[in-house]
């Protein structure tokens, strides 16, 4: 291990589990704090600490009316500036409540400060669950699924499939509801909407009944065996990550999510396609301890406790990390596997570890995973952005042969003119934005960077 990675893992090891990552978020600095305004990383500090809270729709309303350009600021989970403003920003933080639960429907209708570590306990006792979650609980709902953040398991939509109707305070101050069953075009542009058509102030999300889920790790997994069981592999649960550093010819954790049904538990398979059973909880990055993940080894629990991969008390990490990912369809990944392993001399040097991982396809205009089933390739890294910002553009060049998207959160330097050919409705989604935001209230540099470049 060289000593780059060695100083970094101690820096995660210790603050692991020393703060709650809600306790972090909430201390937002208000106008003339000296303590600058920088997402949950720590590698991007926003251009205004000018931060106004907002507890109504028609609290909204009136700072919509009285501001021509602001962004809403969410759990600060991005590591780009895709939320920021040189202006003022708008928290909903304090907007949390369960607007109403539709039993009959299975459907819930949240306020847009909730995040996932509060609405899934909630869901659980009421006998429901959502489809699928990211790796991390603490983000909000909202902001997930504006940016489309996703799961895994080959035949889960990411979390933004799960919305059913949204409403909107548009750049007028109007309040619009958005719903599937009354507008579907318009629905399937605004789900995925990047904080581009104005403040998402509800959001309604379809629910199933509730579930049991077990989650079982597997390490070294020869590569070999990836590139020819590739969908055997990924299918083999109900959500399944890889970790890899991409040394050694190996996958070094599978994380294997099953559902469990009527109660039974059958005991893990010693041999999966050539790697073994963990004997203990690990990290993603094995160096790391496990006690702030999920629990492993078969144990059963609750959904909401085992299909993201840390738990919701702690910090995941220290949280100096820097992260990107790739979106490209499933039916290349194992030759897209193969494009990256080969850079794996350029990677290896300042990366932690890397995510892979399936998605299904959706109809969600701006979506990675618009029409078409894919693989995200996870990279977290040191944070070192020089160096960082040399190696993407050698992914995106290699993966550019299966038109890559990135993950809009994440860090990425594919050209504004690239990004948007890569997306069919872009042209039809920035008429969208004209029509609710005709002054670009909500434009920021971000989206004229990307959309408008």
């Amino acid at each position: 291990m060289n000593s780059s990675r060695r100083q970094f893992i101690g820096q995660c090891a210790s603050v692991a589990g020393a703060s709650a990552v809600a306790g972090m978020i909430d201390r937002i600095p208000v106008a003339g704090a000296e303590e600058p305004l920088v997402n949950w990383a720590g590698n991007y500090r926003y251009s205004t600490q000018r931060v106004t809270s907002a507890n109504s729709v028609a609290q909204i309303q009136q700072f919509v009316r009285d501001h021509d350009r602001f962004k809403v600021l969410g759990t600060r989970h991005c590591f780009n500036g895709i939320a920021d403003s040189a202006d003022h920003f708008l928290s909903l933080r304090e907007m949390k409540e369960v607007v109403n639960l539709d039993r009959a429907a299975a459907k819930v209708t949240i306020e847009s400060g909730v995040s996932y570590g509060q609405l899934c306990p909630y869901l659980d006792r009421q006998g429901f669950a959502l489809h699928n979650l990211a790796s991390l609980p603490h983000i909000s709902v909202a902001g997930a699924c504006a940016t489309a953040t996703h799961g895994s398991g080959p035949r889960n939509g990411n979390l933004s499939t799960a919305v059913s109707a949204l409403e909107i305070v548009t750049a007028g101050g109007d309040v619009v509801s958005i719903a599937r069953n009354a507008d579907l075009e318009t629905f399937q542009a605004a789900v995925v909407n990047l904080g581009a058509l104005g403040v998402v102030t509800k959001i309604t999300l379809d629910l199933q009944p509730t579930f049991t889920m077990r989650q079982d790790v597997y390490l070294d997994l020869p590569m070999a065996q990836l590139a020819e069981h590739f969908e055997d592999i990924v299918s083999a649960g109900y959500s399944v990550s890889l970790f890899t550093d991409w040394q050694k010819g190996r996958v070094n954790e599978v994380w294997v999510k099953r559902r469990v049904e009527n109660g039974a538990i059958a005991p893990a398979s010693n041999d999966f396609y050539g790697a073994r059973p963990a004997t203990a909880n690990v990290h993603p990055i094995m160096e790391l301890s496990a006690e702030n993940c999920t629990e492993q080894m078969g144990v059963a629990g609750p959904w909401y406790e085992r299909l993201p991969h840390f738990r919701m008390g702690f910090t995941p990490s220290s949280g100096k990390e820097l992260q990107s990912e790739y979106f490209v369809p499933r039916r290349n990944a194992v030759e897209a596997i193969a494009a990256v392993e080969r850079l794996r001399d350029h990677v290896s040097p300042h990366l932690m570890i890397t995510e892979l991982r399936t998605i299904d396809g959706d109809e969600l205009w701006m979506s990675p995973c618009y029409k078409r089933p894919s693989l995200a390739i996870h990279f977290t890294w040191k944070q070192d952005w020089p160096s960082v910002s040399k190696v993407l553009p050698l992914i995106e060049q290699e993966l550019a042969a299966f038109d890559v998207r990135p993950h809009w959160g994440k860090l990425f330097t594919i050209p504004s003119a690239q990004l948007q050919r890569r997306y069919e409705k872009c042209a039809d989604f920035k008429r969208l934005v004209d029509r609710y935001d005709p002054h670009g209230k909500f434009r920021n540099e971000f989206l004229r960077a990307n959309l408008y470049g």
